[in-house]
C-alpha cells in the first residue's frame, strides 16, 4: 500500500474527545501496523503494536532510537503485556517525506519473519532514512548523484512505461530502495549508469552484487551518455520529472512515484536546485549481462573479500551490445 494524503484526511477528520484515530495497514504482517492520528494536536504517526517480548531488545535501547530534524521514534507501554514503536511526524515541512518513509518502512515490516525481527527492520529502515536526510543536505544532490538519478529516469520513461504501463513501470524501479539493480521485471533487471564523458572508458560499478544476475531470467546493463550545460536546449532533472509524471494519470501510482523520488534522494522542497543544469542525451546504449562479461560477482570472490567496486573498460563490450528490440522484448516478458 503507498500512504498517500487521502488516509491522512480521514483520519483527521475532527475528534469528539482527545485522542487518536488510526487505519490498520497489512494484516499479514507479523505484527500490528497502523496509521494514527493525535487528536486534538493533530500529529500524524506509524505505529507498531507487539507484545512485550518481543518488544524487549527494542524497550532496551530506547535511549539509542534513532531521531532527525522533523521526525523521532518513540516506544511506549501500552499495558504490561504491550509496546508500541512509533514513528512520528514533529514537523509540517516534511509531509511528503513523511508519506514515503512511512510506506516504505510498512512494507519492511511486513516482510518480516516475525515480531522481534520487524521491529529491528523498523529501526534499521528508519536509520536508512535518516541518513538519506543527511547525504542530502541543502544544496540537494550532488553532481553524481543528479547523473545517475537522470540515467535511471531515462531508463524508466524511454524503455520501460511504454512497454508495461505505468503500475508496473514505478513498481518495478527498485534502485531507490537499495535493490542491487535499478529496476526489476519478471523478466529481466537493469541497472543503469549514466556518464558525461564524452567518450566513456570505463563504467563504475559499486558492488559485486550490481552486476550479479543470480534469481533474475536476464541482466541489462544501461549507460545513458550525457551532455550536460547549464542553459540551452536540453532537459532539467525536474523537466524529466514532470514528463513521467504526466503519464501517470492513477493517483496512487503518482505517489509512489513521488515516494521513489524521495527515496532516491529528490526531496520536494528543493525543486529550485534542480532547474540546472539541463541534460541532452547522446546515447543510450544497453548490454546482455551473462557468460564471459566481464564483472565481479559475490560467489567469485574470495572468502573475507566484499564490498567491491570496480570499473568495466566500454572497449570490449562490443559482442555484448543489446539492441533497442532485445531491450523491448526483455522488459516486455511475458506482458509483451
Amino acid at each position: 500500500m503507498t500512504v498517500t494524503e487521502a488516509e491522512w484526511r480521514d483520519l483527521e477528520a475532527p475528534q469528539g474527545a482527545p485522542g487518536r484515530s488510526r487505519i490498520r495497514l497489512h494484516p499479514d504482517a507479523p505484527l500490528d501496523v497502523f496509521l494514527s492520528v493525535s487528536h486534538p494536536a493533530q500529529q500524524r504517526m506509524l505505529v507498531l503494536r507487539a507484545d512485550a517480548r518481543s518488544a524487549d531488545h527494542i524497550v532496551r535501547s530506547v535511549r539509542q532510537l534513532p531521531r532527525a530534524a522533523g521526525l523521532e521514534m518513540n516506544v511506549s507501554a501500552v499495558s504490561r503485556l504491550e509496546y508500541e514503536l512509533q514513528v512520528v511526524l514533529t514537523a509540517d515541512e516534511l509531509r511528503e517525506v513523511f508519506n514515503p518513509l512511512v510506506t516504505d518502512v510498512a512494507d519492511t515490516v511486513r516482510e518480516a519473519p516475525g515480531a522481534a525481527a520487524a521491529l529491528t527492520a523498523a529501526v534499521e529502515r528508519f536509520e536508512r532514512w535518516q541518513d538519506l536526510l543527511r547525504a542530502v543536505g541543502r544544496d540537494g544532490l550532488g553532481p553524481e548523484a543528479r547523473r545517475g538519478l537522470v540515467g535511471e529516469l531515462l531508463v524508466l520513461r524511454d524503455h520501460i512505461l511504454p512497454v508495461v504501463g505505468p503500475a508496473e513501470a514505478v513498481d518495478a524501479w527498485t534502485g531507490p530502495s537499495g535493490a542491487n539493480q535499478d529496476f526489476q521485471l519478471p523478466g529481466v533487471a537493469v541497472e543503469a549508469k549514466a556518464s558525461t564523458a564524452k567518450r566513456p572508458r570505463s563504467i563504475r560499478i559499486a558492488s559485486e552484487r550490481q552486476l550479479d544476475d543470480t534469481g533474475t531470467p536476464a541482466l541489462l546493463l544501461a549507460l545513458a551518455m550525457l551532455d550536460e550545460r547549464r542553459g540551452g536546449s536540453g532537459e532539467s532533472l525536474n523537466r524529466l520529472v514532470d514528463r513521467i509524471r504526466e503519464q501517470l494519470t492513477i493517483p496512487v501510482v503518482r505517489a509512489a512515484f513521488d515516494g521513489r523520488l524521495v527515496q532516491a534522494g529528490y526531496l520536494p522542497g528543493q525543486r529550485d536546485v534542480y532547474e540546472e543544469p539541463r541534460y541532452t542525451v547522446r546515447d543510450l546504449c544497453f548490454w546482455h549481462v551473462g557468460e564471459n562479461f566481464p564483472r565481479l560477482v559475490e560467489a567469485d570472490l574470495p572468502e573475507g573479500v566484499g564490498e567491491c567496486s570496480y570499473h568495466v573498460n566500454t572497449s570490449g563490450l562490443d559482442h555484448h551490445r543489446a539492441t533497442t528490440d532485445e531491450v523491448t522484448a526483455l522488459i516486455g516478458g511475458p506482458h509483451a
